[in-house]
């Protein structure tokens, strides 16, 4: 998550560099309460946009969602996802983006909430990079999963291991974790690795 890589996108999009936003972001993801859903998250998920790029419709669509896509991040709110989209939409409204390009972000970035399989083609492909964590390398998983701990650590120990057992359930429950090709050859059989393990330790 570089000011680099942040030129590049507006560059691309014709827009100013707004190193503003830039410097916003990267207060929010530098949040003291944030172990996991910080700049190194937005980083690897740049990263493995990518490495994807040629497989999304609107490639700087799906970049413009995994800069803001947790944007907001409050362990005891429920509408993170909502006003993270919020604030992506003031920003491409506020450079004069045409609607077509706002709603398609703030939907991509609702799609994060993951409350249901995408069914978008680029939705999907941003879904997959933001869960690709769940196919890491076990001692990467271990350490994802320590850092959401951290996250939630005015939860009790009894109610957190319930609901995030729920939560890891409710993936290995579906067909498939990834819904793209390429990210499902790559991780799902880890992430179903990763996944019983930790439900087995909860």
């Amino acid at each position: 998550m570089t000011e680099q890589q942040w030129r590049e996108l507006m560059g691309r999009l014709s827009f100013a560099a707004s190193l503003d936003t830039f410097e916003a972001l990267n207060a929010a993801y530098g949040e003291a309460h944030r172990y996991y859903h910080t700049a190194e998250h937005i980083g690897d998920c740049l990263t493995l946009l990518a490495e994807y790029r040629r497989i999304a419709q609107d490639p700087d669509n799906v970049e413009l969602a995994i800069w803001f896509h947790d944007a907001v991040y409050e362990p005891l709110a429920t509408d993170n996802e909502a006003r993270s989209a919020a604030w992506a939409a003031r920003f491409l409204s506020g450079n004069r983006c045409g609607v077509g390009r706002v709603d398609r972000v703030h939907d991509l970035i609702m799609a994060t909430v993951h409350d249901a399989p995408a069914r978008e083609p680029d939705a999907q492909l941003l879904v997959d990079i933001d869960l690709a964590v769940l196919g890491s390398d076990p001692q990467r998983y271990r350490k994802f999963e320590a850092d959401v701990r951290k996250e939630y650590r005015w939860v009790p120990a009894l109610l957190f291991k319930k609901a995030r057992k729920k939560i890891l359930q409710s993936f290995l429950d579906r067909e498939t974790i990834y819904a793209t090709v390429a990210l499902r050859d790559r991780f799902e059989a880890q992430a179903r690795v990763n996944l019983t393990a930790a439900i087995g330790t909860l």
